[in-house]
């Protein structure tokens, strides 16, 4: 056995390590592990980014200077999206190494969205959901929030992004349009999520947009609309597979969020080696496919939907739906109007 004196300092034990293949890589790209050798013996290698240096506003402005090599990746309404470097080098060829998302102008809705707060749980029934969370999505598509949504599906931007567009088999379900919008198209498009760097295959997240206006969340889904959902979810697993062949239908996981960052239907395809943070989490994300299955055991007719059931889901104690809704029926107080 070597003597202490034999063993190479821990620090030299980084350059020689001989790099042969990479293990894995998760926490959306930000942690990998490398199989290599050090003097013949195999060895495992990994490494994470270390987390952001956060402690004064100084700190913070230091980070932002030394952002360099921007690529501006997307831009649509008030959303961009970019690569950059986390600092300058001597030849100019750092490779990206950050992933950055400017929303501006911003709204305080974004500020509060954005800012770190208590998370509740709570449940919305049909009642509930009739009498103050409709009317306060109402409010929210009213006030131009769906702009981008809607740029997008028109062709006025990031259509060189779609990567797959249908035009739908137009079921004719028969959707009454109490709400003046469009029912006739069926069709819907496919993206990549403004999250996701586009090249890392463990990390994929993609976004469908769905052409029809009647279907602002989960909530307005009703049993007739179960073909078109069995449509939609198979066009999106062999539109996904077919841009992205190192991928099979059984690596994909589809699902879509309630409470909705806007109401607008829109369903996500990530990998299911994605790690679930927040937005895959149980109170967050609904499968499609669970989806489809309660809307089929649900009794009743074809009109009979997802507005029917109780929903259980988690929410920030900065959002609307808690200060306005829940908290005061916590408190048992009367809800403040949308």
């Amino acid at each position: 056995m070597a003597s202490d004196t034999d063993r190479p300092a821990p620090e030299a034990l980084i350059s020689k390590f001989e790099v042969d293949r990479l293990l894995k890589q998760d926490q959306s790209g930000r942690r990998i592990a490398i199989l290599g050798a050090i003097d013949g013996q195999q060895g495992i290698l990994t490494a994470e980014r270390a987390a952001f240096a956060t402690e004064t506003p100084a700190v913070l402005q230091a980070f932002h200077a030394a952002i360099t090599h921007v690529t501006n990746l997307g831009d649509n309404d008030i959303y961009r999206w970019y690569l950059a470097s986390s600092g300058p080098d001597a030849g100019g060829q750092q490779p990206p190494d950050l992933k950055l998302n400017l929303i501006w102008p911003c709204t305080d809705s974004h500020i509060k969205k954005y800012s770190e707060q208590v998370v509740r749980m709570v449940t919305e029934t049909p009642a509930i959901y009739r009498d103050h969370v409709r009317p306060y999505m109402r409010a929210k598509r009213e006030e131009g929030r769906l702009n981008w949504v809607f740029n997008i599906l028109e062709g006025r931007t990031e259509q060189e992004d779609v990567i797959l567009r249908d035009e739908g088999r137009r079921y004719h379900d028969g959707a009454a349009d109490d709400d003046n919008d469009d029912v006739d198209d069926d069709g819907f498009l496919m993206l990549p999520d403004l999250n996701w760097d586009r090249k890392t295959m463990g990390s994929l997240h993609l976004l469908a947009l769905v052409q029809r206006r009647d279907i602002w969340s989960l909530r307005d889904l009703k049993k007739r609309h179960i073909p078109w959902l069995k449509y939609l979810r198979q066009r999106l697993l062999e539109g996904t597979v077919k841009m992205y062949p190192e991928l099979e239908q059984d690596q994909l996981k589809l699902y879509v969020h309630y409470q909705p960052t806007y109401y607008h239907f829109h369903v996500h395809v990530v990998n299911v080696m994605l790690e679930a943070g927040a937005t895959q989490a149980t109170g967050k994300a609904f499968g499609l496919e669970n989806l489809i299955s309660q809307l089929e055991t649900l009794s009743g007719d074809e009109d009979a939907g997802m507005a029917d059931v109780s929903l259980t889901y988690f929410l920030g104690e900065a959002s609307e739906l808690w200060t306005n809704v829940y908290g005061p029926l916590k408190r048992g107080e009367k809800p403040l109007a949308a």
